[in-house]
C-alpha cells in the first residue's frame, strides 16, 4: 500500500484520450486510467479508419502506461483518492480530469437510451469499428449533422460504397468554419462522391422495426418526408463529459471550470481537453487539448506556465478514393486538403464579416479556386481558401500570432502572397 507521502507526489489522470496521453508522455510516472480497452489513439483520424484507409494500429499514439478498461466511479476529495469500477482505489497528490466529451444524442422520436440497431454515434474507435463492420456496398446510410464530423463520416461511408444522404439543419455545411460560398463548393465536392446533401432540413425521428431489438428503417423529416436508412450516423456535436466532476462538487458550467493553470475549484485537481472550460470556452478540438496538456505538464513540473486560450484550429482531409493518402493533423488552420482528384480547402478564424470589417474575395471559376479574408481593425480575423492553398501558410501564421498587419500591407497582397503551406 502506498504511503501518504508517496500519494502526495502521485499524479493520476482520468482519461486516456489525446490530452491524457500527451500529459503522460510529458510527465514521468503518471498513472493513467482509461475506460476504453484500446491503447490511446488519434481520434482526428477515425474517418480514415472508417474508410478502410488505415487500420487502428496506424492511428495509435506513442505507448503510454494505461490501466485500460477501467472506469472511475467516484472522486473522494477529502481522502484524495479515486474509486474504480473494478474495486481499485488509487490515491493521488494531483488529479487530472481528461474525461473528454460524449456525443450529443438529439431528441428524436424513436431514439431512447438504448440505440436501435443500425444507429451509430461516431466518437470513439469502438464506434468507428462497429460502423465499419456494418457498412457494405449499396447499404443506405443517413448522416445526421453537417459539421466537421458529419462531413468526415459521409465521405468515409461513400468511399466504402454506401448510398449516403447527409442531413444538415443549418443553411450550409460546416457553418462554424465556412462561409456560404466555400460551403457550396464543399457540397458540390461531396456530391461528386455520390453523397446526397440536404440542408435546412430538420430531422423529427426514426422509424424502427417493432420487437425486442428494434432496428432503424428510415429517418423521418419534419416535413413528413422519409429517408430510407439501414444505417444512421449521429454527428450532432459533442458535450463535455463532466458528470464525475459535478458529483465531486467541482464547479461545472458548460464544462469543468479551470483557471490559467488548468486548475479546477479544487486546488489539487486539474482538467484538460474537451471536458475543460477555460475563460468561458469549451474548445472540443484536439489542438486545444494538446496545448492544454503541454501547459499543465509545465505546471506540474513546478515551472511557470499559463494557458491563455487557443486560436481554435482543426483539420480534416477530403479526397477522392483514388487520391494518394494525406495525413490529417491536429494543429494549423481548419484544413480540408487533398491531392489530385480531391479537395483543397482551408478555413481559420471568423470568416463572417462584421460591420466595419474589410473583406477581399478572389474567385476563379475556371480553376475552381476561391479565397476570402476578413480584416478587423489592424488584424486578420479569419479567412477561407478553396482550391489553391499557396497562401494559406502565411495567412494562418498571421492569424495565429495575432500580430497587427503592417500598415503597407494590402488586402490583395494577403491573398496573393505565396507564403508556402
Amino acid at each position: 500500500m502506498r504511503t501518504q507521502r508517496e500519494n502526495a507526489a502521485r499524479v493520476v489522470v482520468i482519461g486516456a484520450g489525446m490530452a491524457g496521453a500527451r500529459l503522460a508522455a510529458r510527465v514521468p510516472g503518471v498513472t493513467v486510467i482509461g475506460e476504453e480497452a484500446h491503447a490511446p489513439y488519434n481520434r482526428v483520424l477515425l474517418a480514415e479508419v472508417l474508410a478502410g484507409r488505415y487500420e487502428p494500429d496506424v492511428i495509435a499514439l506513442p505507448p503510454a502506461e494505461v490501466r485500460r478498461g477501467v472506469r472511475v466511479v467516484r472522486i473522494d476529495r477529502a481522502e484524495r483518492r479515486v474509486l474504480c469500477d473494478d474495486g481499485g482505489v488509487i490515491g493521488y497528490g494531483r488529479l487530472v480530469l481528461a474525461t473528454g466529451s460524449n456525443p450529443v444524442l438529439p431528441p428524436l422520436r424513436g431514439l431512447g437510451h438504448m440505440l436501435p440497431d443500425g444507429v451509430h454515434p461516431f466518437r470513439t474507435l469502438d464506434d468507428c469499428l462497429a460502423l465499419r463492420a456494418a457498412v457494405r456496398p449499396g447499404v443506405r446510410a443517413v448522416v445526421i449533422g453537417g459539421g466537421l464530423l458529419g462531413v468526415s463520416a459521409a465521405r468515409a461511408l461513400a468511399e466504402c460504397g454506401a448510398q449516403v444522404v447527409l442531413a444538415q439543419q443549418g443553411e450550409h455545411l460546416m457553418e462554424r468554419q465556412l462561409d456560404a460560398e466555400a460551403a457550396g463548393m464543399l457540397r458540390r465536392h461531396l456530391e461528386t462522391l455520390g453523397v446526397e446533401v440536404h440542408t435546412e432540413c430538420r430531422v423529427r425521428g426514426l422509424r424502427c422495426t417493432d420487437g425486442e431489438t428494434p432496428a432503424v428503417r428510415a429517418v423521418e423529416m419534419a416535413d413528413g418526408y422519409e429517408l430510407e436508412a439501414e444505417i444512421t450516423v449521429l454527428a450532432c456535436g459533442v458535450r463535455p463529459r463532466a458528470g464525475l466532476a459535478q458529483a465531486a462538487g467541482l464547479e461545472v458550467r458548460k464544462g469543468i471550470v479551470v483557471d490559467d493553470e488548468l486548475r479546477t475549484s479544487d486546488p489539487y485537481i486539474h482538467a484538460v481537453g474537451d471536458c475543460a472550460e477555460h475563460d468561458g470556452k469549451v474548445y472540443g478540438l484536439a489542438g486545444a487539448a494538446l496545448e492544454q496538456a503541454d501547459v499543465l505538464a509545465e505546471v506540474l513540473a513546478g515551472r511557470p506556465a499559463r494557458y491563455g486560450g487557443t486560436r481554435a484550429l482543426t483539420r480534416l482531409t477530403l479526397r477522392s478514393p483514388s487520391a494518394a493518402p494525406v495525413t490529417a493533423g491536429t494543429t494549423g488552420a481548419a484544413v480540408v486538403s487533398g491531392t489530385s482528384g480531391g479537395l483543397d480547402l482551408a478555413a481559420f478564424g471568423d470568416s463572417r464579416p462584421m460591420p466595419g470589417d474589410d473583406v477581399i474575395r478572389l474567385a476563379d471559376a475556371t480553376r475552381n479556386a476561391y479565397r476570402t479574408v476578413v480584416v478587423r481593425g489592424d488584424r486578420l480575423a479569419g479567412g477561407v481558401l478553396f482550391g489553391d492553398l499557396a497562401a494559406v501558410g502565411t495567412l494562418a501564421r498571421t492569424w495565429q500570432d495575432d500580430d497587427p498587419l503592417p500598415a503597407d500591407t494590402s488586402l490583395l497582397h494577403l491573398l496573393t502572397n505565396d507564403g508556402g503551406f
